[in-house]
């Protein structure tokens, strides 16, 4: 029994409810307003075409292999991170934290363990990568080798300092203590970032320490504890901070991940695949078109070593893409594509994410709804053997 679960960051298709006090926005609609000639044959051909009309209650299109329908998120805020949560089962009643609200009681927390750190005023880490800007900053790192905390207006600490006075070791350390002082505020993520070279031409000296807080249990943990490996490729173990990951391939573009993927599956195993294609937004409109263009090529190939019994879900996710000028994540309908046994139905407007993890757990013949709290229900049904009792 395998399945695959692969999640294209930004892939949103609007019509967000009313009362939410989200910005309006249409991430697909968009794309192909702004790209006219755009072409995504492969998931068209699931059904991201009936999705993108609106046509998720009516009667099956035939021409479409497999079923479609869009989801809402039911998890306060609209980040990437409690999406992907929701998405494993996860419901959040209050959103994560804005790191720049508590910003004086981390760094206190953070000062009283015996450090000192140096405050981003911009609260942009990027710019500490850039010539003329923040360069006190800089050199009053340097002099002194106190780490640099940057609060963002998302629920995101970075804590940067240059190779020249800190260790590698020493900044994981720092980051791990941040950590546990950010569990009591709710901040999401934290990273680290060891960076190199010159003043004013900084740059990373290594990947980022990834760091985010532990989620409540998930359906991974309930198919990783059936024996079940459960493998996490790009962005995946870090946002479940290894929680019900059995394997873990980090990526560092989404195609690295897609070769990734492909060669997992043809070392056939019982379990899951959990993806995360990140990086689809970057470079503005034309490189998401590319992007989506890259995937759905791959795709197209991919779909022939799928068999009818393996389970296939592609989704999207919340986030701000280049569809919006708003510096706030907007809240969208996504897109939820389901192959399994060649069949083709409309899915309707699924109310929460984790319906995917409950058609997860169907499939592997695990309830987890009463035990993890949520309201999901499959997507679809799955018909097993007389005296079928799991995997």
């Amino acid at each position: 029994m395998r399945a695959l679960l692969l999640v294209l960051d930004h892939l949103a298709v609007g019509h967000v409810p009313e009362g939410q006090g989200a910005p309006v926005a249409d991430s697909l609609g968009q794309l192909f307003h702004e790209i006219p000639d755009l072409e995504l044959p492969a998931l068209f051909s699931l059904g991201l075409g009936e999705i993108k009309k609106g046509r998720v209650f009516d009667p099956p299109a035939h021409h479409c292999a497999a079923s479609y329908g869009r989801m809402l998120q039911r998890s306060a805020g609209s980040d990437s991170l409690s999406g992907l949560w929701e998405l494993a089962g996860v419901i959040l009643g209050c959103p994560f934290t804005a790191a720049q609200q508590v910003q004086k009681e981390v760094t206190a927390a953070l000062q009283s363990s015996g450090s000192e750190f140096l405050l981003n005023p911009s609260g942009n880490a990027s710019l500490l990568n850039k010539a003329g800007e923040l360069d006190g900053l800089r050199q009053e790192h340097l002099r002194t080798g106190s780490p640099i905390l940057t609060f963002s207006a998302d629920s995101l600490l970075h804590i940067a300092a240059h190779e020249s006075t800190i260790p590698p070791t020493r900044l994981a350390q720092i980051c791990r203590v941040a950590r546990q002082h950010c569990d009591t505020w709710r901040i999401a993520r934290v990273t680290g970032q060891l960076l190199a070279g010159k003043p004013g031409a900084w740059k990373p000296a290594c990947a980022a320490f990834p760091f985010s807080m532990v989620p409540p249990r998930t359906i991974l943990n309930a198919i990783s504890d059936k024996g079940l490996p459960v493998v996490a490729v790009g962005a995946v173990n870090d946002a479940f901070a290894r929680s019900g990951i059995t394997r873990a391939y980090p990526s560092a573009s989404f195609s690295e991940s897609m070769q990734t993927i492909e060669r997992l599956w043809n070392s056939p195993q019982n379990g899951i695949i959990c993806a995360d294609l990140g990086c689809l937004a970057s470079g503005g409109m034309a490189g998401f078109a590319r992007a989506l263009e890259t995937f759905d090529t791959w795709l197209a190939d991919f779909l022939e070593q799928i068999e009818s019994d393996d389970l296939l879900i592609i989704t999207g996710s919340n986030g701000s893409g280049p569809a919006t000028l708003s510096p706030d994540y907007p809240r969208q309908e996504v897109p939820v594509l389901v192959r399994y046994g060649g069949r083709n139905a409309p899915l309707g407007l699924r109310e929460t994410f984790a319906d995917v993890a409950a058609t997860l757990g169907a499939f592997f013949g695990i309830d987890e709804r009463s035990r993890m709290g949520t309201a999901g229900e499959p997507l679809i049904t799955f018909h097993r053997p007389r005296g079928f009792s799991g995997p």
